[in-house]
This record gives structure tokens, sequence and C-alpha cells, in this order.
């Protein structure tokens, strides 16, 4: 065991199992730990370094504002955080307003509170959550009440509101709890991430927007993980047709600091009066102004259209490997750089491959047990796409088919 593991045994509870890496530094698409090895980086922070370490953007705005201040609280108007939020609500519902807060978790939190208030505002005498089995939207209570996973409620205190559970390919039940319980929103992921990358069909989501319109609940969509140009548009709705009434995000709107919110339509965005919810750090003036920088690299430097170009490599090399060893892949999901590969393999097997992986100076990411799940930065590069894949058949041909 190494002095790190050791240390972090000792101090730091065990809420992660860990993988055995110190890692000392960041470049580009690669982390290096302690002893100097490098380690292409294929779920980059869990879906938060969509511009991968160091960008040269984000790296301007550490420094420009880490210069001017890092903290000032709400109490004070926040250039940096106001141009985000204009640029966020420009970029998505065209009109509405923008909570900021610290995270994935307390952006759920938020709409909990903000869909509660609007039932009470609006009188419709609606009330409930209605989400997809097996989603995830956050561990905090609040948001825990609304994720899917019983690994992940477990015996915690549960808070007393309504929320009702559907399959993710059933209309007809999505039609029986809207028109028997009378629901306030209805919240889905576009793309399950922890809950194993499952894509929502477009049907089922075209499904979902109609029956909030004709029961007159919010559209809200969870974009915490699919956001910030990881499916090909700057939020994976977008792709899909869709209009949403409330936008969740998260993670990779922060260029790698803590930084998430809501963003509303004007059916909500009148909502929340001083006083009806805040938060000392949110929204981070540093935060915001690496969030414009991200902005910045993905709208106005090409970013999002070099990501989309090199996921389709990435897509076409891994369908490939599907095709050739289909007794090992079963099958694939995702849009853009989120990708789940479900093989034929064992939990045990999977662990094994993750490690090999990793001794070759590849991470990548598992979820649900046996679902390989990909993350990759959108500055992946061709030669990285074929040095994953050649790594990947090559475990293949070594340890499962021979």
């Amino acid at each position: 065991m190494s002095h790190w593991n050791q240390l972090d045994q000792q101090y730091i509870m065990s809420t992660v199992k860990r993988l055995p890496l110190a890692i000392d530094r960041a470049k580009g698409n690669y982390l290096y730990d302690t002893h100097g090895t490098r380690y292409l980086d294929l779920f980059t922070g869990l879906a938060v370094n969509v511009l991968g370490h160091s960008h040269p953007r984000v790296m301007k705005a550490l420094d420009e504002q880490g210069h001017r201040f890092l903290h000032i609280s709400n109490l004070f108007l926040n250039p940096p955080a106001i141009q985000l939020a204009e640029r966020l609500v420009k970029n998505s519902l065209g009109q509405g307003k923008v909570y900021f807060c610290n995270s994935g978790a307390e952006s759920t939190e938020a709409a909990i509170k903000l869909i509660f208030k609007w039932t009470v505002k609006e009188n419709h005498g609606k009330s409930g959550i209605v989400v997809i089995r097996n989603s995830f939207h956050g561990r905090t209570l609040g948001a825990m009440r609304l994720t899917r996973q019983p690994s992940v409620y477990q015996d915690y205190p549960q808070l007393d509101f309504p929320v009702y559970e559907v399959d993710a390919y059933s209309t007809d039940e999505l039609r029986q709890v809207c028109e028997l319980h009378q629901p306030a929103a209805v919240l889905v992921e576009p793309i399950l991430g922890a809950g194993g990358v499952v894509s929502l069909s477009k049907e089922f989501l075209h499904t979902v927007q109609t029956l909030c319109t004709q029961h007159q609940m919010l559209f809200c969509v969870d974009e915490i993980q699919t956001g910030m140009g990881r499916t090909g548009t700057l939020f994976a709705y977008q792709g899909l047709g869709l209009q949403p009434d409330l936008i969740l995000f998260a993670k990779g709107v922060g260029g790698g600091l803590p930084l998430g919110g809501i963003i509303s339509n004007e059916k909500t965005a009148h909502i929340f009066q001083p006083g009806d919810h805040g938060t000392t750090f949110a929204p981070s003036p540093l935060s915001a102004a690496m969030g414009n920088a991200v902005l910045d690299a993905l709208l106005d430097d090409g970013v999002l259209e070099q990501g989309n170009q090199i996921a389709q490599e990435l897509w076409k090399n891994l369908n490939r490997l599907q095709e050739t060893y289909p007794q090992v892949i079963d099958d694939m999901d995702g849009r853009g750089m989120m990708i789940g590969i479900r093989t034929h393999c064992t939990q045990e097997q999977v662990a094994h491959l993750q490690h090999t992986l990793m001794k070759k100076g590849i991470l990548v990411n598992v979820t649900a047990k046996t679902v390989i799940r990909l993350l990759p930065p959108l500055t992946l590069t061709t030669d990285e796409i074929h040095f994953f894949t050649h790594s990947l058949e090559e475990y293949i041909q070594e340890y499962l088919l021979s």
C-alpha cells in the first residue's frame, strides 16, 4: 500500500472506492501520478473537464479573475455571474433566468423548491414529481428522494413529498401516473448517467413534453452530466427538438471548479423571491469566470464542433470492435462524448479490464457495475482514440478470448 493510500484511509472517510493513483498534475487530456506516469483521462473528473486539463482559455480566466476577487457573497452584483447567466439563457431557452448553486445535487434541491413554490403560487392543486426508474439526481436528502437507485437512498430518512417512478420507455405507465396523480413536474435525464448510460428515446421524451403541456406540469431536464457540449449540442435536449421549462446544470460548466444551477423559462422565473433560497458561495466569481471561458471555447473557438467530429471517429472505432467481438461487447449507448459499453462480462472481469487499462496508461470509468462509461474530453485526438481502442482490443484478445 502506498504512502498516499495509507494517509487517505487514515484521515478521509471511506465514501468512495478510489483507484490506487495519487495525482500530481494534469495537462491536456492526461493525468500524471506522483511517480510521473501519464494516463489518458477518459472520464474527465466524471464529466467535468470537457476541455481537458489546464485549457488556455480556462487558465487565463483563472489568473485574471483570481487577481480581481475570489468571493464577495451574493449580496453584491457579480459581473462574471451575470454575464454567464445571460449566455446560458440565450444559448438555451432564449428567455428566462438562472439560479446559481455549487453542485449538481444543489441544482436538484433548488429545482424541488422551485417546483413546490410554483404549485403553491399558481394554485394548480398539483403535487409531486415524476422521475425515471434507475435515474440519478444527487445524494442530498432532497435530491436523493428523486434518485431511483436503492444503493443510494438505502434506509436514509426520506422527505415527505410525492415521487412517482416510471420505466424509461413506458409511455402507458407515464400517462397513467399523470392522469391519476396529477403531479406538478416530470424530471428526466436525457441520457441516464449513473444508471448505466441509457438514452431515453426521442419519442418517449416528446411524449413527456406533450403530457406536461396537456396536464399543466413542468417539463424539467437534468443536464448535469449531459450538458456543456458532451452530447454534441450545448445541452442534450437541443439535439432532440425539445423545449423544457427547467434545465438543471452543473459539472462541466465551472471549468473544473464547483458550479451548478437551474435555468427557468417564464413559467417559473418569477417564483423565487428574496429569502426563498440561497447559498453563501454561489455564484462563485471565479467559477463563473471560468464558465464564461468554457463557453468561449465551446461556442466561439469551435471546440464543440471539434468534439462532434472526433466523437464520430471514436464511435466508428467502437462499432468496429462490437462487430468484431459480439461475444464480448453486447451493445453501446449514449451520444457524442458520453458512451456506455455494455459487455457480456462479469463485474469482476470489468473491474479487471479497468485496472489493466490503467496499467497501460488509460483511465476509464465503470458504472452500473458492468458498464464501461466513457466521458472523454471534447479535445480528444485521433491518435488517442486509436491508443484506447487498440488497447481495449488487446485486452479482449488476451484475457477474454484466450
